[in-house]
C-alpha cells in the first residue's frame, strides 16, 4: 500500500473554494454582457438587484451572475450589512436553482427577498457596505459597487 501525501492532504483539508480566487477579467466579462448597472461584486460573481412591489409585498429582486452555482429546496438567506444597520433576508421561494449563462463558465442565479416596506430605504447603495448570500452550504461575499460619481468624489 502507497502511501502519497497528496492523498492525505485531500482527505483531511476543505477543497479550495473558487470564490477566494479574484479573478477581475473574469467579472468585467459579466458586467460588459448585462446592460443593467451592477449593484455589487464578489471575486467571481455580480449581484444586480432592484426593489419591486406585488400587491403590497416588497422584494429585493437579485440576479447572481459567476461562478455561483446552486440547486436547493431550503432556500437563501442574504445578510445585508450597512452603516449602522443589519438586516436579515429570507429568499421567497425554497426551490431555487441556477441556469447557464452566455458568459463561459458562469451561471444565473435568480433569487428574490422579502423586504419589509420600512427596510426599503436602507437598500439605498449609499448606505450598505456589503451583503453575504448563503445558501445550501455556500456563501459569498459582495461589496457594493460604488456609482461613478461616488468615485470621482473621494479622490477629490
Amino acid at each position: 500500500m502507497k502511501f502519497s501525501l497528496t492523498k492525505l492532504k485531500k482527505a483531511f483539508l476543505k477543497p479550495e473554494n473558487k470564490e477566494d480566487q479574484k479573478d477581475e477579467t473574469y467579472t468585467n466579462n459579466i458586467i460588459k454582457s448585462i446592460e443593467q448597472k451592477p449593484f455589487a461584486v464578489s471575486n467571481a460573481n455580480v449581484c444586480y438587484a432592484s426593489i419591486n412591489e406585488l400587491a403590497g409585498y416588497y422584494f429585493l429582486q437579485t440576479f447572481i451572475v459567476g461562478k455561483f452555482k446552486l440547486k436547493t429546496f431550503n432556500g437563501a438567506q442574504l445578510k445585508v450589512l450597512g452603516q449602522e444597520f443589519e438586516l436579515e433576508l429570507k429568499s421567497d421561494m425554497m426551490e431555487l436553482e441556477s441556469e447557464l449563462f452566455n458568459v463561459p463558465k458562469s451561471y444565473m442565479t435568480r433569487i428574490d427577498f422579502v423586504l419589509d416596506k420600512k427596510d426599503i430605504l436602507k437598500m439605498d447603495r449609499s448606505h450598505i457596505n456589503s451583503l453575504r448570500l448563503s445558501a445550501k452550504k455556500q456563501s459569498v461575499e459582495f461589496y457594493v459597487m460604488q456609482s461613478i460619481e461616488e468615485q470621482i468624489g473621494e479622490k477629490e
